[in-house]
């Protein structure tokens, strides 16, 4: 088939790598959003997707927003039969579903109908999820809405981070939906339409909302932590500085609520149940670093408690 792909960020890549490289599928152009200013530098950079893209020599297209006339021409010129996309991080309008004669095929990282929205996979280690997923489906104007095709699932690990878990779950994606292409290219594939049970929502995860409370239990804290790890990254703050925490686990020890304790062994901040034993911070303006090393030289007070 020929194919135009959308997709932005690296749990993106993979499948964009499998679809390149396909016996049976032709990537004619790839949609990404525009280059953006990131980092310290504040240098203009390329998408995960179009440096792909880039490297392959496959035509690359920006659009602001997925409605403007001159990119609904362009994506009308290429004829694709069909339209993967993954995190592209835009909402496309009728004109844009309407185009690829199969449709846009979308691979979402939960097993649908839960946790439909922009942080499936924080919001499956936030709340305790045995299992997460991802899923293929048809594309509808509606948030995550459309037929399904195709499922996989994964079983969340103790340790697990949205940047462990979504790693697989991008390579695992990756073969669903080269499988669900080909099922659709040899008219052997039909979406089952969701059920109407079980349905959620998981907003994107903004800066305010990672902030650690640590009110809570510490199996709630420890997931939130690893919810919110790499991005945006979990936070509290600790002598009017805002400090980003890193690697944490639940440590058998017990701390007063909000209380910091540092021994030789390690830097303990209480919850309402078990302490929190960090592992791994990052002071203002520094790179993360050893937590014990921070303590150290941050000359906490005794009676030292996070805000």
């Amino acid at each position: 088939m020929r194919i135009v792909f959308a997709g932005t960020p690296a749990p993106a890549v993979p499948s964009l790598q499998r679809l390149l490289e396909s016996e049976h599928h032709e990537v004619v152009a790839v949609v990404t959003r525009p280059d953006a200013v990131a980092g310290r530098g504040r240098k203009v950079s390329r998408s995960p997707v179009g440096l792909l893209a880039d490297e392959y020599s496959v035509p690359v297209l920006t659009p602001r927003k997925p409605s403007e006339p001159e990119f609904v021409a362009q994506l009308s010129d290429l004829a694709p039969d069909c339209c993967p996309v993954v995190a592209y991080g835009a909402l496309l309008p009728r004109s844009v579903l309407d185009i690829p004669r199969f449709g846009w095929i979308n691979l979402h990282f939960s097993l649908l109908p839960a946790w439909r929205g922009a942080a499936p996979v924080q919001a499956a280690i936030n709340a305790g999820d045995e299992f997460a997923g991802a899923a293929t489906f048809l594309l509808e104007e509606g948030l995550d809405t459309g037929p399904v095709f195709g499922v996989l699932t994964e079983r969340i690990r103790s340790t697990d981070t949205t940047g462990d878990l979504l790693a697989r779950l991008a390579d695992g994606g990756a073969a669903l939906l080269e499988s669900t292409l080909d099922g659709i290219q040899a008219d052997a594939l039909r979406p089952v339409p969701q059920s109407g049970d079980g349905v959620s929502y998981a907003p994107k995860v903004t800066v305010e909302a990672a902030r650690i409370r640590w009110d809570e239990p510490a199996l709630a804290v420890d997931r939130h932590i690893r919810s919110v790890t790499p991005a945006p990254g979990a936070w509290t703050t600790i002598g009017g500085a805002r400090v980003k925490v890193g690697k944490a686990s639940v440590a058998d020890h017990a701390v007063a609520p909000r209380r910091i304790e540092v021994t030789k062994t390690g830097v303990f901040i209480g919850t309402v149940t078990d302490a929190i034993v960090l592992e791994q911070v990052q002071p203002p303006g520094k790179k993360m670093m050893r937590a014990l090393d921070w303590a150290r030289g941050a000359r906490l007070e005794p009676e030292a408690v996070v805000e």
